[in-house]
């Protein structure tokens, strides 16, 4: 199984800009999302990409801001995060299945711990 590591979480100002990355060594064999959540909210998804990256989806909220891709030699897959706002807070997860595809919680077996996003001025 994959044993998922977050990182590159911080604190940044509006308008600022952050990379994520969620490395395991057999990632290459899963789809992966990432997903977030602030204080007293759901968890939501963020982003998603398949196994062999063709395949991208992404959250009206963050459409034109963030970028997910996947660098197979490095076996981790990036979440680049532009002109962030107060509202992209939260703990971002990334999240693994080898089937499972797509923006719903359920689709992913394999979480890692989350790393924190935070956006104030």
């Amino acid at each position: 199984q994959p044993q998922l590591v977050e990182s590159g979480g911080g604190l940044v100002q509006p308008g600022g800009s952050l990379r994520l990355a969620c490395a395991a060594s057999t990632l290459r064999y899963y789809h992966i999302g990432w997903f977030r959540q602030a204080p007293g909210k759901e968890r939501e998804g963020v982003s998603c990409i398949s196994k062999d990256s063709g395949t991208t989806e992404y959250a009206d909220s963050v459409k034109g801001r963030f970028t997910i891709s996947r660098d197979k030699a490095k076996n981790t897959v990036y979440l680049q995060m532009n002109t962030l706002k107060p509202e992209d807070t939260g703990v971002y997860y990334c999240a693994a299945d080898a089937t499972g595809f797509g923006l719903e919680r359920g689709s992913y077996y394999y979480w890692g711990q989350g790393t924190q996003v935070t956006v104030s001025s």
